[in-house]
């Protein structure tokens, strides 16, 4: 591996530094004093308003109003250049989003700066996280390359998650949210406030269940969260440990096209095979996956100018998905051919399989911030390692005699990534209203895979390392209501688990790399804020899908030379009325591949045939999507009506209508409403009417094209989401 020298200057951190005052009530004097509370907040790894990035901050006001039990990618849909989308249609369960068209596996996600991707697939499973908002004190999205944070390539955007700090005085509280498709969730959120000015405790439990609009998508899913923290003068240390216990049954294959276009809009084919005839579902087609998060922080603060911040993380998983194949070929499974009563030799038969992955991911994080009236300077550091075991097993075979052991198993790898890094940024003010700022950040990554595999074989061989450079300037400019900046970055990012594993080992890519160009202004007064953000994204071998099958036949994803992103990010807020706000978004922008050639499996020649088609656009990319948001608060009224358009989306890089996603418009509407009532901090109760015009829509969707008869042929599915439906809700604080 790397050297000691490098392991200590790996990458990215917290910072700590915010003073709160606190005042306590003595029962019997009514005298008030004051604490000193040393609160860690993430600061080396989040923009300010002198960074020049583009982002978007939710608080946790924010996430409150809209938490009716529905993950995170639901409750950031509204901003900026954010699509979500939802496997069950609902925001329960499988659910994601991409951001300026970029997915999951290339956007950096953290918790208190902690990497959350998936280390191999670069991915979050947001089933993982239910009612993870509940625990969340704010959000912040940046778009592009963003600042130097750790963990996984921010190779388009960064979304970087605080939790809530304790509570300063004692509270309980309890939210039932139940609607439509049989939703419901529970919530219990406990804390004791702060005991001799030192110590506090928070603790939270949720259930969330829901059957899903599409057939059978249902989620069986609990949470919780712990937080202990204590406090010194100048110190604080806190253990934090959050997790999941999810079953869900699979809903990954959308519904077929051809159904869509009948007007069945919830068939699953998860599970299907047939049985004399019959079309039959098998009842335990499902996802079941445990996952827990242990934290533990520290941070000092050295003086006025000085503060530092060290974490300690350690994250185990384990869990499995159940299928159902029909007539699968034995051989697939390394299972001998059997005979059948009838003396005929069989080499397929239904069987049932779970693929297992157990895994540990653990690390250390620091950072040395300092600031004073000209310098705001941070040093981070960080190293993560993980280590995964993945493996299958037959549980069940219908010709019974052909299944050698019970849980017979079929493959099995071991897999290790170790991800170091370290980030020197600083921000210099030149000027009351000019600043200039600077990140440099260096991040090295060891993969190894070795054993077999279901897809790649018996000789799966995998030991990759790279270094990355990545460096980024830019300037802010704010004199007065207005606001400027301009930045440069250079991001690069490694290939995931499953470019290796689904290709052989001559047709393995290269790294991919991102130049980001971005320029901004905002106008702000108190009634009315209006920005403006562009962005040039240049990535060179930039992966993709180009419908080439690979030796071992499956779809083989290849490094395109030249690609783009270039738009504008449209943002704007106008105080109406004392009790109305309105906010909308807007981006209109371009996503091209050059000279991109489509290839076809032709089953007539048995080769695949190679199609030049120019520029093209890059799949699920929209040119235009925008959204809107009225506020109504009145004395204890307040009600939100919101509306989301997103324009047509390609579901592969031919720019194909056929093989597109329709435009859509959806509203939504909340009311609610806070009751007083004595002994208590307060009753709330609201009703959300979501997709309020019943619009028929899809977010998501998959093509396969191939050639037989010497006719183009095309399978395809798409991810339809509910019509109308609604949720209610009650919180009870005491």
């Amino acid at each position: 591996m790397k050297s000691a020298f490098i392991l200590l200057f790996a990458a990215t951190s917290l910072s700590g530094a915010a003073s709160r005052r606190i005042c306590q009530q003595e029962d019997s004097l009514a005298v008030s004093k004051t604490v000193a509370v040393e609160e860690v907040v993430v600061t080396a790894t989040k923009a300010s308003a002198s960074t020049p990035v583009a982002f978007a901050n939710l608080s946790k006001t924010e996430l409150n109003k809209a938490n009716d039990g529905q993950g995170i990618p639901a409750l950031i849909a509204l901003t900026p250049s954010v699509i979500s989308t939802s496997d069950a249609g609902t925001g329960i369960g499988y659910s994601g989003f991409r951001i300026r068209g970029t997915d999951a596996t290339r956007i950096n996600i953290t918790v208190n700066g902690v990497p959350l991707n998936d280390a191999e697939s670069q991915a979050v499973f947001w089933v993982n996280m239910p009612d993870f908002a509940s625990s969340v004190e704010n959000i912040q999205i940046q778009r592009g390359a963003g600042t130097s944070t750790n963990g996984a390539a921010a190779f388009g955007a960064t979304v970087a998650m605080q939790t809530q700090p304790p509570a300063i005085a004692p509270g309980a509280e309890y939210t039932l949210s139940a609607g439509s498709f049989g939703t419901i969730r529970h919530t219990v959120k406990v804390g004791t406030g702060l005991l001799g000015n030192h110590f506090a405790l928070d603790a939270r439990y949720s259930d969330v269940r829901s059957d899903g609009y599409i057939d059978r998508a249902w989620a069986r899913m609990s949470s919780w969260f712990l937080s202990a923290s204590w406090y010194g003068e100048n110190t604080m240390l806190r253990f934090q440990t959050f997790g999941s216990d999810e079953k869900t049954y699979q809903a990954w294959n959308g519904v077929p096209d051809t159904l869509l276009r009948k007007g069945i809009r919830t068939f699953n084919p998860c599970g299907l095979y047939y049985e004399n005839g019959r079309q039959l579902f098998y009842d335990n087609q499902t996802d079941n996956y445990r996952q827990q998060h242990y934290h533990l922080n520290g941070s000092i603060r050295l003086s006025d100018e000085w503060n530092t911040t060290a974490t300690l993380h350690y994250t185990p998983g384990a869990g499995y998905y159940e299928d159902y194949k029909a007539n699968a070929k034995l051989s697939a499974y390394k299972l001998a051919p059997y005979i059948a009563p009838d003396s005929l030799v069989n080499r397929r038969s239904d069987l049932v399989r779970r693929k297992w992955v157990a895994s540990d991911f653990y690390g250390g994080i620091y950072s040395l911030n300092y600031r004073n009236d000209m310098l705001q300077a941070t040093f981070g550091a960080a190293v993560n390692n993980y280590a995964a075991d993945h493996y299958g097993r037959v549980m069940w075979v219908k010709a019974a005699n052909a299944l050698p052991a019970p849980n017979y198993e079929y493959y099995r790898n071991e897999a290790h990534k170790l991800d170091y890094s370290s980030f020197l940024k600083a921000t210099l003010t030149l000027s009351p209203a000019l600043n200039a700022y600077a990140d440099l950040q260096y991040r090295g990554v060891a993969y190894t895979i070795k054993g077999s595999d279901d897809k790649a074989g018996d000789n799966l061989n995998v030991d990759m390392e790279w270094d990355f450079f990545n460096p980024k300037v830019g300037f802010s400019y704010a004199p007065g209501n207005h606001s400027l900046f301009a930045s440069l970055s250079v991001a690069h990012r490694e290939p995931t688990r499953d470019n290796y594993t689904e290709a052989a080992p001559t047709e393995r890519p290269t790294y991919e790399t991102l130049h980001d160009w971005e320029a901004g202004y905002q106008y702000q007064t108190a009634g009315v804020a209006l920005g403006a953000n562009f962005y040039y994204m240049a990535y060179d071998n930039q992966l993709i899908l180009s419908g080439k099958i690979s030796e071992i036949g499956e779809p083989l994803t290849s490094n395109i030379k030249e690609s783009y992103r270039a738009g504008v990010e449209l943002t704007a807020r106008a105080r109406i009325a004392p009790w109305l706000e309105w906010r909308g978004t807007a981006t209109l922008s371009r996503n091209k591949i050059n000279n991109f050639t489509e290839y076809i499996e032709n089953y007539d020649t048995g080769k695949q045939d190679a199609t030049p088609l120019g520029t093209t656009d890059i799949a699920f990319s929209p040119s235009l999507s925008g959204a809107s948001i009225f506020d109504f608060s009145l004395a204890r009224y307040s009600a939100t009506l919101t509306s989301q358009y997103v324009g047509r989306q390609y579901i592969d890089n031919s720019s194909s209508i056929e093989r597109s996603i329709a435009p859509y418009f959806i509203s939504g509407l909340r009311i609610g409403y806070d009751f007083p009532l004595r002994n208590t901090k307060g009753i709330a109760v609201d009703v959300t009417v979501n997709n309020l015009f019943n619009a028929k829509y899809e977010t998501n969707g998959w093509a396969y094209s191939y050639i037989s008869d010497g006719r183009r042929m095309l399978d395809s599915g798409y991810f339809a989401q509910a019509g109308t439906h609604f949720l209610c809700r009650l919180t009870v604080k005491i």
